[in-house]
C-alpha cells in the first residue's frame, strides 16, 4: 500500500506510537482527535520533529478526507462511531496500530487473545522464549505498543503479542506464526454488542493463519473447544481437567505435552510459582505456544518454573498487622475477578466496583462462597453490584467513594489471617486512567497503612 500521508486517530499511546512509527518513515500524518480538551502544545511535546504531524483536534476536515491514504484507529475508538463511517465513505482502509505494526513487522510472531489471563500468558511465553533467543520483543496490550518496537525486528526476531479484541476488529492482513485463544466469556459487549461478535472477533486472530501454522485453544472451554472446528490452522488443545489424545494437559500432577510422535514430561505444577488454578490453564497455554514456536522442552521448563505473577494480577502488595494485601486490579471483569476468589486460600476482604461495562455479576457474587468476609464496592457499578449481592443473600456490604476509603476501611477492619483483595470485576474508566493506574494507587495506599 502506498503511504505518503496517514490519519492517525486517537492522541493516547497508541495513537502517540503509531504516528512516530509513521514519521521515522518519513510519512506524513494528520494526528485526530474529537476530544478537544487536550491541548495542541501537549500533544506535540511527544514528538522530537513535530514538522512532520499535523494536530486536528475536534472535527475532520474535508481537504484531509481528501488527502489521507489511510486511517490507522487506536484501539480505544469504536469502529461504529460517526467520523469513522465517515471516513469509510470516503473509501480510506481503516488499520489497527497492530495491522500497522505488522506492516514493518520482519521476523515471526506468536499472538495472545482471550478474555482473561492474556497478560500473564503473554509475559510468560516472552521470558520462555528470551530465554532460548534472546532477540524477542513482548508487545502489544502488555503494555509496550507494537508499533514502537516493530521497527527493531529481524528475519531472527520472535515478536510475543498480547492482542485484544478491540485491535483484532481492524486487523487486516496479520498474520502469526502461532496464535491462541485463551477462553471466552462476555465482555466488552457495550462495544461488540453480542458475544458472538465478540467471539468471532477474538477468533479472527487466526483468519490469516494457513495449515502450516498452529492455533493454541482451551479444550475446557466450550466456546474456544469449538471454534478448532473453523480455522485453516493446525489446533493444539490445552486441558487443565482432561486427558488429552494430543496436545497440552494435566495428569497426577505433571504437565504433558503430547503429539503424534512423543509425550513429554514438561513440569510439575507443585514447582510453579503462580497461585491458581486459573494460572495453571495459562502454563498450559504458554507451554503449547512456545513449544510450536520451536522453543526446547528443557528451556521452557526453566523459564516457566522460575516465573513469578505479573504486576496487577494476584500481586501480593504487603502485609500489615498480619492481614495480607493483594492487587488484582487485573481483573477487570467478573470472570477474572472470580479467579482472584477462588486463588484466596483465607477470609478475605474484597474490593469490587468501577466503570459499567454492561457486565452482569451473578456469578462472581455466587463464587464468594465462604471466603468473601465484606465487599467493599466503590464506582459506578457499586449500586449495581451491591443490589446483585442481597439478591444472591450476601449482605455483608460497605459503599466507599475513593479506592484509598475502600484500603483504609479495610485496614481498620480486618483481622490478622484475613485478606484484602482488590478485584474490581470492572474497567477503571472514570475513577482512573487505566487498571495499571488503579493497581499502582491501591499499591501505594497500603504501603502508607501503619503497622
Amino acid at each position: 500500500m502506498e503511504m505518503k500521508q496517514v490519519l492517525v486517530a486517537g492522541t493516547g499511546k497508541s495513537g502517540i506510537s503509531a504516528a512516530k512509527l509513521l514519521i521515522r518513515h518519513q510519512i506524513q500524518v494528520y494526528l485526530f482527535d474529537e476530544n478537544t480538551d487536550r491541548t495542541l502544545e501537549d500533544i506535540l511535546k511527544n514528538f522530537s520533529d513535530p514538522g512532520m504531524v499535523t494536530v486536528v483536534l475536534g472535527k475532520l476536515t474535508e481537504e484531509i478526507l481528501e488527502k489521507a491514504d489511510l486511517m490507522v484507529i487506536s484501539p480505544g475508538i469504536p469502529v461504529d462511531a460517526p467520523f469513522v463511517e465517515t471516513v469509510r465513505q470516503h473509501g480510506i482502509a481503516i488499520w489497527s496500530e497492530i495491522e500497522l505494526a505488522y506492516y514493518y513487522e520482519k521476523g515471526r510472531i506468536a499472538a495472545i487473545t482471550g478474555t482473561n489471563g492474556k497478560t500473564t500468558t503473554t509475559a510468560l511465553v516472552g521470558e520462555i522464549i528470551k530465554a532460548w533467543n534472546p532477540d524477542t520483543y513482548v508487545v502489544g496490550n502488555i503494555g509496550i505498543p507494537y508499533t514502537e518496537l516493530c521497527d527493531s525486528t529481524n528475519e531472527n526476531s520472535i515478536t510475543v503479542a498480547e492482542i485484544s479484541s478491540f485491535q483484532l476488529e481492524t486487523a487486516v492482513h496479520f498474520h502469526p506464526q502461532v496464535s491462541a485463544v485463551l477462553n471466552l466469556t462476555p465482555d466488552h459487549l457495550n462495544r461488540h454488542y453480542t458475544f458472538e461478535n465478540y467471539g468471532n472477533v477474538k477468533l479472527s486472530i487466526s483468519k490469516n493463519q494457513t495449515k502450516d501454522d498452529v492455533i493454541v485453544l482451551n479444550y475446557d472451554d466450550v466456546h474456544t473447544r469449538e471454534m478448532g472446528n473453523r480455522v485453516q490452522a493446525k489446533t493444539v488443545y490445552f486441558s487443565r481437567l482432561e486427558k488429552l489424545e494430543q496436545g497440552v494437559y494435566v495428569e497426577n500432577g505433571t504437565v504433558i505435552l503430547k503429539n503424534r510422535q512423543t509425550e513429554q514430561k514438561v513440569l510439575d505444577i507443585k514447582d510453579l510459582k503462580l497461585l491458581g488454578s486459573h494460572n495453571v490453564e495459562n502454563v498450559l497455554a504458554a507451554v503449547g505456544i512456545a513449544y510450536y514456536m520451536g522453543v526446547p522442552v528443557d528451556v521452557i521448563r526453566e523459564a516457566a518454573t522460575a516465573f513469578q505473577a505479573v504486576e496487577h494480577r494476584i500481586e501480593y502488595v504487603k502485609t500489615v498487622r498480619g492481614v495480607a494485601y493483594y492487587n488484582d486490579s487485573k481483573g477487570t471483569n467478573p470472570d477474572a475477578a472470580i479467579k482472584g476468589i477462588q486463588a484466596m486460600n483465607t477470609r478475605t476482604f474484597l474490593i469490587g466496583g468501577g466503570y459499567d461495562k454492561g457486565s452482569a455479576f451473578d456469578e462472581w457474587i455466587e463464587a464468594f462462597g465462604d471466603k468473601v468476609k465484606c465487599l467493599v464496592l466503590i464506582g459506578q457499578t457499586a449500586g449495581l453490584i451491591a443490589e446483585t449481592a442481597r439478591r444472591h443473600g450476601f449482605t455483608d456490604i460497605v459503599m466507599k467513594d475513593s479506592l484509598k476509603e475502600a484500603v483504609e476501611y479495610c485496614y481498620e477492619h480486618a483481622s490478622a489471617n484475613d485478606a484484602v483483595l482488590l478485584s474490581p470485576a470492572c474497567a477503571s474508566w472514570g475513577m482512573f486512567d487505566n487498571y495499571e493506574q488503579r493497581g499502582r494507587m491501591f499499591k501505594e495506599y497500603v504501603h502508607n497503612l501503619k503497622e
